[in-house]
This record gives C-alpha cells, structure tokens and sequence, in this order.
C-alpha cells in the first residue's frame, strides 16, 4: 500500500470548501477555475470542480466561470456550514 503523502488535502474536504464559497453571501456568485485554484491552494481546480458539475450542484460556463446551482445552495441550507 502507497504512503499517504500527510500535505495532500481530502478531495471531498476541496469539493466542499468549493460549493462553500459558491454558496457564500459575502463572496462573488460566480468565480473564475484560477479564482477556485488560488483559494483552495490547488494547481488543479478543474479536478475539483467536475464531480461538482456532475453532480449538479455547480455549473461551469464555456469560459471556465462557475457558479452554485439551486440544489447546492439547498444542500447547503440542509447540512449547514461550519468554518
């Protein structure tokens, strides 16, 4: 079994944090994949966000901008938000 490298972050902790600031009333409704990446510190923030486009809670326009869709801002509504 391969070490786990203890620097590398929980892909469904960066998901999170992602629909998180999407969702957030104090930041920007749309971000851009570089605005995503310096955020969450990740060289790959299209990595990030396709499993969230997938699963419906975010959408990616044709010039790398996303938004939150409707179901994210009701999971976050039914989960809640703790920094």
């Amino acid at each position: 079994m391969p070490a786990e490298n203890p620097n590398e972050r929980d892909e469904s902790a960066l998901e999170r944090e992602t629909v998180y600031a999407l969702t957030n009333p104090d930041r920007p409704a749309i971000l851009s994949l570089e605005n995503i990446g310096q955020m969450l510190e990740t060289d790959d923030p299209g990595a990030v966000v396709t499993p969230l486009v997938r699963a419906g809670l975010v959408h990616r326009s044709s010039e790398d901008y996303v938004f939150a869709s409707p179901a994210a801002f009701k999971w976050v509504q039914l989960v809640g938000h703790v920094v």
